[in-house]
């Protein structure tokens, strides 16, 4: 019997069955309304079944039912002291009724490298995960936020252009929210530029949030928690996300994987500009941008935006509904940024009516998971008491010329395979 079929049947005497399988663990989101197949009910709350969350939502076509199978919430939290409970609770609360300092205070956990931050920074993303899906749910299922990265070299005027934008922005009703990255201090490990400080009127802007975070050792031109402080930003009812990468070259643009939308902003007058940009980043843009379009430099940024228009064209279709657009914009007289806007709000309509939007943001979460996944894997080899007795020796033996360091991590792996 399908489950279409059986949903029209007792699904108490279901449920209980459900309960005495290995997914006791889990509790399950059934995919339909308030209704079960043509108008029958829900009974009474699952919770007196022992099954937590539960929801009933009904599907497009009203016959198809997906049965979603996910670790309960309740068994995390139940590990957690009730001081740690309330401080949780607390963030939550705040975060999800827009207080800022709640907000700051949950990026800095799912920051914190202490194993058990960490595990409550989990317990803490949980929750906004439901509360954001549930928005969602109310928004018809539309993404209840644009997420826009922006890459560039040193120079480009990012910072300039971020405060006169989002001045715009907020000033038409958006709450904006920057997630500026900055490369890492080798010293103290903190932040070296401290974009907060050169964006100081869009930092007393009350609706507009900027968040400066180190990249502490992190490729891609993002930090290792990305994603985590995107996905706070958007529960607090941010509906705006900006992402400020470090720089620009075949290793920065890791932020590809966690916006809707690209934006590279290029300096006109910097030499043999489409040899001094990496193609990589050219590829996955989806909006050129020449800054310090004014003055003296309108006649080379128009060159540079011939120029890039034409290498564009040669370059692989990535979207059926967008091809990447070249535009002119100046910080300083704010000539082209409205228009620059007007782009991307085509952008994201376009992708949004075809569907690639939330196809690309499955790719998202897939390969956030991965990232995660490889991050745990090393960090459970590297600690693992075998191998941490071994790598001081391996790296003697490496440094003296005894040991390649190909040969090297040979042995570590068999080493850990054997012992593991």
């Amino acid at each position: 019997m399908n489950i279409p079929m059986l949903l029209q049947h007792s699904h108490k005497r279901f449920l209980k069955g459900l309960l005495r399988t290995p997914f006791r663990r889990y509790h399950f989101i059934f995919h339909s309304s308030t209704h079960l197949g043509s108008g029958i009910p829900c009974a009474r709350p699952f919770n007196s079944l022992g099954l937590h969350c539960t929801k009933w939502m009904l599907l497009s076509n009203g016959l198809k039912r997906k049965l979603c199978v996910q670790t309960t919430l309740k068994e995390h939290s139940e590990e957690l002291s009730d001081k740690e409970q309330r401080f949780v609770d607390k963030i939550y609360t705040g975060l999800i009724q827009g207080h800022r300092a709640c907000l700051a205070e949950a990026i800095t956990l799912v920051e914190s490298t202490h194993k058990r931050k960490k595990e409550l920074a989990q317990v803490l993303l949980q929750k906004v995960l439901v509360y954001h899906r549930e928005q969602e749910q109310i928004n018809k299922g539309k993404p209840l936020a644009f997420r826009v990265g922006l890459s560039g070299p040193p120079g480009a005027g990012k910072s300039t252009f971020i405060e006169y934008f989002g001045k715009m922005l907020t000033e038409r009703g958006h709450k904006l929210s920057v997630l500026a990255v900055d490369p890492s201090s080798c010293t103290s490990g903190g932040s070296l530029l401290g974009d907060k400080t050169r964006m100081i009127e869009l930092s007393r802007d009350m609706n507009a949030y900027i968040r400066p975070s180190p990249t502490s050792g992190t490729l891609g031109g993002v930090t290792r928690t990305t994603n985590e402080a995107i996905l706070l930003c958007e529960g607090g009812g941010y509906d705006i996300i900006l992402v400020e990468t470090v720089g620009v070259g075949q290793a920065e643009f890791a932020v590809a994987d966690m916006v809707d939308m690209l934006v590279l902003l290029l300096p006109p007058a910097g030499g043999d500009e489409l040899q001094g940009i990496k193609r990589g980043i050219i590829e996955v843009a989806d909006l050129v941008a020449i800054t310090k379009s004014d003055g003296d430099l309108i006649v080379p940024a128009r060159r540079m935006q011939a120029e890039y228009m034409s290498a564009l064209k040669l370059l692989r279709k990535r979207s059926q509904v967008w091809r990447p657009k070249v535009v002119r914009i100046s910080a300083r007289s704010g000539e082209g940024i409205t228009e620059m806007w007007d782009k991307m709000k085509e952008f994201r309509d376009l992708m949004l009516a075809s569907g690639e939007l939330t196809a690309k943001r499955q790719r998202q979460l897939k390969v956030w998971m991965w990232n995660l996944i490889q991050e745990g894997v090393l960090e459970h080899f590297r600690t693992h008491p075998t191998i941490r007795e071994q790598i001081p020796v391996l790296e003697k033996k490496v440094l003296s010329g005894a040991l390649s360091p190909g040969l090297a991590t040979d042995v570590l792996l068999k080493t850990f395979k054997s012992r593991d």
